[in-house]
C-alpha cells in the first residue's frame, strides 16, 4: 500500500516508528484498554484482551466480538488471516510479528521479522509464513523458526508481493521492475520490467495480473508474459487500494488539488468484458481500504482511516444508514483484512491494537481449516505427586546423586541373568502397506509414534504377552489383519495384475468350488452379486436364456448370454462386460443414478446399499417389460419356442409380481378401489423405542399391508381430503423380493435391538439365562438343552446378531386379510408338510438369498451375497445332489454355514436384500431351455454405415450348403480399441505395478473358413458399432481409424456386438474349433466362454516350457515368410 500522501496525523509516529520500545504508555493509548494486560520488560502484550462477555453478535451483520493488543504503542502495518489454519497474522512497524488463534483471538506466536524495517505484506503457505520488508523476504515457520531468509538488493524497496502459484512469488515495489521468485530454490527465475514504476498493490484472476501504481494507475497484464495489455487511469493523485471480483474492478485513492493530495470520495468501476469504466460509486466514508465480500451479494466493504465502514453495491447507490464505525484506541486504523469465508474482518490500528468483526458469534477464518499444532505444555514446575503404593512407581522420577557404590537394588550375579528385551511388534498398518524387493521391505511411516520412542510394557500376565504373537511378523500373512473388524472373505477383494495380464493370478485360492465368480473390475460391477442371485433362482435362468429379441441393448439378452458364460464355466471367474455396456445405455439407469463415476466407484462414494436395492427395484422392472415386448422377428426363427413364452403376459410378472388393491377412504365415506402390482416390497419398520420385541413376519406384515393416512383427491368432495390408504393382497408372488432399507442409524438400532432380544429369547428356550454383562462360556453353554435331550442345541455364536427367520407362512384369509409368521422345521412337524396347506390358500417361503453391505474404512465398502445352491446346480456343476449356502463375493466363493447368512453384525455386516422362494419352487416350471439361436444369424445380413457398398470386398457370407458342422475348423482374428486407459502406480524399488487394466472393446471380427472349396475366405468380416468415447484406436496394430466404427462416415461392413455376438455364439454351440493367435485374450474382451478342446491357439502350440511366448509376427516370418502389420504401418 502507498502511504504517500495520507492523513498528516500519521506523521507523529515517523520519528519513533523503529526506536526501541518502552514500556511507558503512549499518551493516545485509552488506559482502560490496558488493565488487564501484563507486559513482559519490551513492552509487548502477554494476553489478548476480549471485548466485553455480553458482546451479542446478530446473524448476518458485522458487529466487534473481539480486541486484542498486538504491540502496546506500535501502530500495526499489516494484518492477513492465516489461509490454512484458523490464525490471524499481524505484522507492525517495529518488525514484529504475532499470530492469533480462532476468533477468541488467543496469542499463538510472537517473534521478531526484521530488527529495523516494519512488515509490510504477510503470505501464508502451507508450511509456514512470508514475510515481506523493504529489501528483505523471509519465510518462517508458524512457531517462529526461519526456512529461509532472502536478502533483496539494498536499493530496492518492496511493497507487495504475490503468489501465482504454490511454488512462485511476484515482488513489487517502487522500483521499476517485478522479480519472480521460485521458492523451491530459492533463487530469482526471472526480472520483469515494468513502465510505470511504484508497483504497491497486486491482485490475480484467471485471466489478468493486476498491478496498482503510485501514479494512481491500474495495469492488467497477461498472465504468461506479463506483458499490458490494458491499463485504467484511475486517480490523478495515487492509488490508495483496489479490489477484483468477477468481471469488476474497484479502486479508491487520492486526486490532485491545488492544495495538495486529496482523499476522493468517488470509488472508481471498471467492467473488464468491455474494458471501460462505468457509472462511479460515491460514497460518505473517505475511501482508504476497499474489499469485495461476495457472500450473498458482490457487495463492497469500504474503510475510511478515521475506523468508518461502509458497505454497498459496486453498480448501485451507496446508503448511509450501511455504515458502521470502529473503534480503534489509536485515531487511525492502518490496515484492514476479510477472512476466506467472508465471515470476519480484521483492522489494525495506530496504537498496536487489532479489532476482530464477525457476522456470526462462532465464525471461521477458512471454509476447510486444518488443526492447529500447539505447543506441549511444560511439566518441570507442575510435577505429580508420587504414589508410593503403586508397584510400577517409576524411581528414576526420583533425582538421587550420582554413586559408584552397590546400590541395593542390585542383585548379585548368582540370582540374576542378563535378558534383552523383547522387540516389540510391527505396526499393523507398516505391515499392510510393506512392499518386498528380495528380503528387504519397504513401507511408509505411518507417523503413529514419536521419534526414536518405543513405549516399554511389563509382562503382566501370559494372555497379555501373547497379544505380541496376534500381529504377523512378515508381510507374507498381512492378509489377516487382527485389529479390522472385518472378515478377511469380507473384505473386498481386488485382482493382482502382473506383466502377463491375469494369466498368472491364481483365481483358484479364492474359489475351490466348481461355480464361477463375477470379475470386478469393470465399470458399476457394484451389482455383481445380484447377478448371482438372480443366477441361482432355477426359472429366471432358464426364463432368461430362452429369451431372445431384435432389440440392440436388451438387458434380457445380455443377462442370458451371461448366464449360459456362467453355466459353462468350471470354477474361472466371467466378467459382465456386455451387459454392464449394455446397462450403461439404458436412459432410466442413468436417470436413477446407478451409474457410477469410476472415481466414485473407486472411492467408495457412493452409498453402495441404497444403490443396489435401487438396482434391484430397476432390473426386476426392465426384465418384466423385456419379456412384456417380446416379439419373434425372422432373424431370430425359434426364439420364442420356448415354454416361458405366453401370451400377453409375462413370466417374470407371473414369479415377482402381487397383485394388491389399493383402497382410499376419504373422511366423507367415499371409498375408492384400484389395483395394482408391484414386484418387491420395501420394510417399513415400527416407530419403537421401549426395545419392544418384534418378530420379522411382524414387520413383513406391517409392510406388505401398509395403512397410511395422507392426503389425496376425493372425487365425492372434489377437493384434497385426509384419507386413510390400506393395502390388500389379492396375490402372494412365487418369489418374494425384500429391500431392508436399512440407511440410518435408526434402523440398523432396530435390528440391532431385535438381535438382542432373539438371542435371549433363544438361550431362555433352550435351558438358561444370560444377563447384559455376562458371556457363557463354549463349556457352559454345551450345559444348556433340553432335559430329553432329543434337541441338539446350536451354539452360542451361531444364535448371536440373529433375527430374520429361515422360513416364513404366509395366509390369505377369507377377507382379504394376510396371516404372516415365522416358520421353523418344528412347526413343520406339527402343523404337516406345506404343500398340502397350499390348497388352502397358505404358503411357505424359505430364504434362498440375502445381499449385504459391508462397511469397510479402509476399501470404502462392498456388497457380498449369500446364496442358498439349489441341487440342481450341484448336479450340473459337482455331480452330487445336496443343497448348501455359499459366500459370493465377486470371484471369491466359499460355502459357509446357513447361520451366517442370516447373521447381521450392524458394524459393519449390514442387511440390503432378501429373496425367499415358495417351496417346491422349481416344480411348478418347466425348466428345459431351448438355444434361440438359429443358423440363420450367420446368412447375410445389411450394414448399419450409409456409404458402405453394395458388394461385399472384404468377405463372402456363408450359403446354406456351407453351414459348419462339428469340428470344422474356423480362423478368427479380433481387434479392439481402448475405452480407458491402464491405470497404474511405480513401486518405490521402480517396478510398474498395474492397478486397474485398460477397457477395451472389440471393433472388428474376422472368421475365415476352414474347409471347403472356398478355404481360406473370410465369411464374417464386421465392424463393431459402438456408442462409447474411444480413447486410442491401436491403429498400428489393428488398422481400425477414427471414423470406421461412425454409421454416419463409415465405409466399412458395420453391425453391433449383439449381432456379430449370436454369429460366435451359434459356431461354439455348433461345436467348430476356432484357430488363431492369442485366441484366449480375444474371447476375454468379446465376453465369450469357450471350452478348451474347441480352441486351437498357435500361442501354446509353439510354447516351449519356462520360454516367452512367440509373437504372431515371428510365427508368420518363420513358417509363412510373411511381414504382418507391414499394410498397417503403412496406412
Amino acid at each position: 500500500m502507498n502511504f504517500e500522501g495520507l492523513d498528516p496525523g500519521l506523521a507523529e509516529y515517523a520519528p519513533a516508528m523503529h526506536s526501541a520500545l518502552d514500556p511507558v504508555l503512549d499518551a493516545h493509548l485509552n488506559p482502560s484498554l490496558l488493565q488487564n494486560v501484563e507486559l513482559d520488560p519490551e513492552g509487548v502484550a502477554l494476553e489478548a484482551l476480549p471485548v466485553q462477555e455480553s458482546v451479542h453478535i446478530m446473524e448476518g451483520v458485522y458487529s466487534e466480538l473481539h480486541s486484542v493488543v498486538a504491540e502496546v504503542g506500535v501502530p500495526v502495518s499489516v494484518s492477513h488471516f492465516d489461509l490454512h489454519e484458523e490464525m490471524l497474522w499481524v505484522g507492525s512497524h517495529g518488525g514484529h510479528a504475532t499470530s492469533f488463534f480462532g476468533p477468541a483471538l488467543e496469542r499463538y506466536s510472537s517473534f521478531q521479522v526484521n530488527g529495523s524495517d516494519d512488515i509490510r505484506q504477510i503470505q501464508s503457505l502451507e508450511n509456514g509464513i512470508l514475510f515481506l520488508t523493504k529489501n528483505n523476504l523471509k519465510y518462517m515457520a508458524r512457531g517462529g523458526l526461519i526456512i529461509f531468509d532472502y536478502l533483496l538488493d539494498e536499493n530496492e524497496d518492496m511493497h507487495s508481493l504475490l503468489l501465482t502459484d504454490s511454488s512462485i512469488l511476484l515482488i513489487g515495489g517502487l522500483q521499476n521492475h517485478i522479480l519472480e521468485i521460485d521458492l523451491n530454490t530459492v533463487q530469482e527465475t526471472q526480472k520483469y520490467a515494468v513502465e510505470t514504476p511504484g508497483v504497491t498493490i497486486m491482485r490475480q484472476t484467471n485471466r489478468f495480473f493486476f498491478c496498482g501504481h503510485t501514479s494512481g494507475k491500474v495495469s492488467l497484464r497477461d498472465l504468461r508474459t506479463f506483458k499490458v495489455e490494458h491499463e485504467f487511469d484511475a486517480f490523478s493523485g495515487s492509488l490508495s487500494d483496489f479490489d477484483v471480483h468477477g468481471n469488476l474492478l474497484a479502486a479508491c485513492g487520492f486526486s490532485s488539488r491545488l492544495t495538495g493530495l486529496a482523499c476522493d470520495r468517488f470509488l472508481k468501476v471498471y467492467d473488464l468484458r468491455m474494458m471501460r469504466a462505468i457509472t462511479p460509486l460515491q460514497v460518505h466514508v473517505d475511501p482508504a481500504f476497499l474489499r469485495f465480500i461476495p457472500t450473498y451479494t458482490s457487495r463492497l466493504a469500504i474503510i475510511s482511516q478515521s475506523g468508518q465502514c461502509q458497505f454497498c453495491e459496486p453498480t448501485g447507490l451507496a446508503n448511509p444508514a450501511d455504515i458502521f464505525h470502529v473503534n480503534p484506541v489509536g485515531p487511525l486504523l492502518m490496515t484492514f483484512d476479510v477472512s476466506a469465508s467472508k465471515q470476519a474482518l480484521a483492522f489494525g490500528d495506530s496504537e498496536g491494537c487489532v479489532h476482530l468483526w464477525t457476522d456470526s458469534p462462532e465464525p471461521s477464518f477458512n471454509p476447510y481449516s486444518r488443526e492447529t499444532e500447539f505447543a506441549l505444555p511444560c511439566l518441570v514446575d507442575s510435577l505429580p505427586p508420587l504414589d508410593w503404593s503403586q508397584d510400577l512407581l517409576p524411581l528414576s522420577l526420583i533425582p538421587v546423586p550420582l554413586t559408584t557404590d552397590t546400590l541395593l537394588s542390585d542383585w548379585p550375579a548368582a540370582n540374576s541373568a542378563p535378558a534383552p528385551r523383547r522387540a516389540p511388534p510391527v505396526d499393523a498398518e507398516i505391515l499392510r502397506t510393506m512392499k518386498k524387493v528380495g528380503f528387504i521391505g519397504y513401507a511408509p511411516n505411518p507417523r503413529t509414534k514419536l521419534r526414536n520412542q518405543i513405549p516399554y510394557r511389563l509382562k503382566e500376565s501370559d494372555s497379555e504377552f501373547d497379544s505380541f504373537s496376534q500381529v504377523t511378523e512378515s508381510p507374507v500373512g498381512r492378509e489377516e489383519e487382527p485389529h479390522l473388524h472385518v472378515s478377511k472373505k469380507y473384505r473386498k477383494v481386488t485382482i493382482k495384475y502382473s506383466k502377463l495380464g491375469l494369466e498368472d493370478f491364481d483365481f483358484k485360492h479364492y474359489n475351490k468350488t466348481l461355480f464361477a465368480g463375477l470379475e470386478p473390475h469393470i465399470p458399476n460391477a457394484y451389482c455383481n452379486c445380484m447377478i448371482q442371485v438372480l443366477y441361482f433362482l432355477e426359472p429366471v435362468r432358464c426364463l432368461i436364456q430362452n429369451h431372445l429379441c431384435q432389440k440392440e441393448f436388451c438387458l434380457a439378452c445380455e443377462l442370458g448370454f451371461l448366464f449360459h458364460m456362467l453355466d459353462l464355466s468350471r470354477g474361472d471367474p466371467c466378467q459382465g462386460s456386455n451387459f454392464l455396456r449394455a446397462f450403461r445405455t439404458i436412459p432410466e439407469a442413468s436417470a436413477l443414478g446407478l451409474i457410477l463415476a469410476d472415481s466414485d466407484e473407486a472411492s467408495g462414494k457412493g452409498n453402495l446399499a441404497r444403490l443396489i436395492q435401487r438396482w434391484n427395484r430397476f432390473i426386476l422392472t426392465q426384465l418384466h417389460q423385456d419379456m412384456q415386448e417380446l416379439e419373434v422377428p425372422q432373424a431370430y426363427r425359434g426364439a420364442g419356442g420356448s415354454s416361458f413364452c405366453s401370451s400377453g403376459d409375462s413370466v417374470i410378472g407371473q414369479l415377482f409380481s402381487c397383485e394388491m388393491e389399493n383402497c382410499s377412504l376419504c373422511r366423507c365415506g367415499s371409498e375408492t378401489v384400484r389395483a395394482s402390482s408391484t414386484l418387491l416390497f420395501t420394510l417399513s419398520y415400527p416407530d419403537d423405542k421401549t426395545g419392544k420385541n418384534y418378530d420379522f413376519a411382524q414387520v413383513l406384515k406391517r409392510s406388505i399391508c401398509l395403512d397410511q393416512n395422507t392426503q389425496a383427491w376425493c372425487d365425492n368432495c372434489e377437493k384434497y381430503q385426509p384419507t386413510i390408504q390400506t393395502r390388500n393382497i389379492r396375490h402372494l408372488p412365487d418369489i418374494l423380493v425384500i429391500n431392508c432399507e436399512v440407511n440410518s442409524s435408526k434402523e440398523a438400532d432396530f435390528w440391532r435391538m431385535q438381535a438382542e432380544v432373539a438371542f435371549k429369547m433363544a438361550v431362555k428356550k433352550h435351558g438358561g439365562e444370560i444377563s447384559k454383562n455376562k458371556e457363557f462360556a463354549l463349556a457352559d453353554w454345551k450345559e444348556l438343552g433340553s432335559p430329553e435331550g432329543v434337541l441338539v442345541c446350536p451354539s452360542i455364536e451361531e444364535l448371536k446378531n440373529v433375527w430374520l427367520p429361515f422360513s416364513i407362512r404366509m395366509k390369505m384369509t377369507r377377507n382379504k386379510g394376510l396371516d404372516v409368521c415365522n416358520w421353523t422345521d418344528g412347526d413343520e412337524m406339527q402343523w404337516g408338510p406345506a404343500r398340502a396347506e397350499e390348497e388352502h390358500g397358505v404358503y411357505v417361503y424359505d430364504l434362498m438369498a440375502t445381499v449385504v453391505h459391508i462397511l469397510d474404512s479402509r476399501t470404502g465398502g462392498s456388497l457380498v451375497a449369500h446364496i442358498k445352491v439349489g441341487e440342481t446346480y450341484h448336479q450340473r456343476k459337482e455331480g452330487v445332489t445336496h443343497q448348501q449356502w455359499y459366500l459370493f463375493n465377486d470371484f471369491l466363493i466359499e460355502p459357509i454355514d446357513k447361520h451366517e447368512a442370516v447373521q447381521f453384525d450392524m458394524n459393519w455386516k449390514v442387511p440390503a436384500i432378501l429373496y425367499y422362494v415358495k417351496r417346491n419352487l422349481n416344480s411348478r416350471y418347466n425348466l428345459n431351455i431351448k438355444n434361440p439361436i438359429e443358423a440363420s444369424v450367420l446368412l447375410a445380413e445389411a450394414s448399419l454405415a450409409r456409404k458402405q457398398r453394395k458388394t461385399h470386398t472384404t468377405f463372402i457370407p456363408l450359403m446354406l450348403n456351407e453351414m459348419p458342422q462339428i469340428g470344422d475348423l474356423v480362423g478368427l482374428d479380433a481387434e479392439f480399441v481402448t475405452l480407458n486407459e491402464e491405470e497404474a502406480e511405480l513401486r518405490s524399488d521402480g517396478t510398474k505395478s498395474t492397478i486397474k487394466p485398460s477397457q477395451m472393446s472389440v471393433a472388428r471380427i474376422t472368421c475365415v473358413r476352414g474347409q471347403g472349396p472356398n478355404e481360406g475366405i473370410p465369411f464374417i468380416d464386421d465392424y463393431i458399432s459402438t456408442q462409447e468415447q474411444v480413447v486410442d484406436y491401436l491403429t498400428q496394430y489393428s488398422g481400425i481409424k477414427p471414423g470406421d466404427l461412425d454409421a454416419k462416415i463409415s465405409s466399412k461392413h458395420l453391425t453391433t456386438l449383439k449381432s456379430t455376438y449370436l454369429k460366435l455364439r451359434f459356431l461354439i454351440d455348433i461345436g467348430v474349433k476356432f484357430v488363431g493367435h492369442g485366441l484366449q485374450k480375444d474371447f476375454r474382451v468379446i465376453n465369450l466362454m469357450v471350452p478348451k478342446d474347441q480352441v486351437l491357439d498357435t500361442v501354446y502350440l509353439f510354447h516351449m516350457p519356462r520360454k516367452r511366448m512367440i509373437s504372431l509376427r515371428f510365427l508368420a516370418w518363420y513358417f509363412l515368410d510373411a511381414a504382418v502389420f507391414s499394410s498397417v504401418l503403412a496406412l
